[in-house]
């Protein structure tokens, strides 16, 4: 196999001041913030980004998972503090609202914006898998409504997004009413029937790895 040849020192300085300038831009205005930002701040030149990380997807997937896999394990390692069943399920779905309101980056990155980022893929993946994991305890002790599908989480997700989306400048906590009002439904004591079935597999993955359509 062939050694990736080394980037000189100035290529690398670049590269440095695009990731820092990414990361900061990233979080500040979610991850379809214009790379010509994310270009001047960095002080290079928009065709340096580009020669550097070809597509947005590719300087997404370069300088994002680190960050969300540390966020994303911090929540997961806050709900396994619960004491039942329902309380890791609610620190789970809480602390996921939690990210996407503050930064939002991991709003674009809980809700798969960017469909084309194998490695955030990756990090998401293990994310949800630990939730589906905190939903399948609390319906096996009771907690948590019986019909209630793993898919359903990105129902959840979606919808906190987009709540938390509206509200971050005229009232950023607005979004935990409308979570709290989505709990209480989940529990088994307030279930009715649902109207709908759930979503099947490839509904979900098509909810959840949609292309930029916004």
């Amino acid at each position: 196999m062939t050694a990736k040849p080394r980037l000189r020192a100035d290529a690398q300085r670049s590269v440095a001041k695009l990731t820092a300038a990414a990361v900061e831009l990233f979080s500040e205005r979610g991850l379809d913030c214009p790379l010509e930002e994310i270009a001047r701040r960095a002080g290079v030149s928009t065709g340096t980004l580009y020669h550097r990380f070809g597509t947005r997807e590719a300087l997404i997937d370069a300088v994002v998972p680190d960050v969300a896999a540390a966020k994303l394990d911090a929540v997961v390692r806050h709900a396994e503090e619960g004491a039942e069943p329902w309380d890791r399920f609610v620190r789970y779905v809480e602390g996921i609202g939690a990210l996407m309101a503050d930064d939002p980056a991991l709003g674009d990155v809980v809700t798969r914006r960017f469909a084309d980022t194998p490695r955030l893929a990756a990090v998401c993946a293990e994310s949800f898998a630990r939730g589906h994991a905190f939903a399948a305890a609390a319906r096996a002790d009771g907690s948590l409504r019986a019909d209630f599908s793993p898919h359903d989480l990105v129902l959840v997700f979606e919808a906190v997004a987009a709540q938390a989306a509206a509200v971050r400048h005229a009232a950023p906590d607005a979004w935990r009413r409308g979570l709290a009002f989505t709990l209480d439904g989940l529990r088994a004591a307030a279930a009715r029937p649902l109207p709908v079935g759930p979503l099947t597999a490839e509904q979900a993955a098509a909810a959840a790895h949609r292309a930029d359509q916004k």
